[in-house]
């Protein structure tokens, strides 16, 4: 029998999501060298801001303060890995969840990615330094 699913309601609801999906990210054979690389011991305070955001975006509930982009400019990724996490982060919002605001989780993630990509070849392309 399956369960019914709901919305993404509240700050627990998004800490379930976060909490799956970088569970998944940290055993992933691409994006798991990379994240656990970087990140090393610091995955509490990483899972942390990431509650912050996905709260701010989503529940509209302004938790996170910052700009997201700089730690990740020099990042050693590209178009698969940004596929990889997409394709992860959608399949983890619908095996969790259903609605408007787990929609909107895989448009706004799907949405960063693509920005971010953009952001970072165009860093790489050009040998720049982010201002921030």
């Amino acid at each position: 029998m399956e369960s019914i699913k709901h919305d993404i309601r509240n700050i627990e609801d998004i800490k379930v999501l976060v909490n799956t999906f970088y569970d998944q990210i940290r055993e992933n054979e691409l994006l798991g060298p990379i994240f656990n690389g970087i990140i090393q011991d610091r995955w509490p305070e990483h899972l942390e801001k990431m509650y912050r955001f996905w709260q701010t975006v989503l529940l509209e509930e302004h938790t996170y303060y910052g700009s997201p982009f700089p730690p990740h400019a020099k990042m050693p990724v590209e178009k698969k890995h940004f596929d990889q996490w997409v394709g992860m982060f959608s399949k983890t919002v619908d095996s969790l969840y259903e609605g408007e605001k787990a929609e909107r989780a895989k448009w706004q993630g799907a949405r960063m990615a693509e920005m971010f990509q953009y952001k970072i070849e165009y860093y790489q392309q050009n040998n720049l330094k982010p201002l921030i």
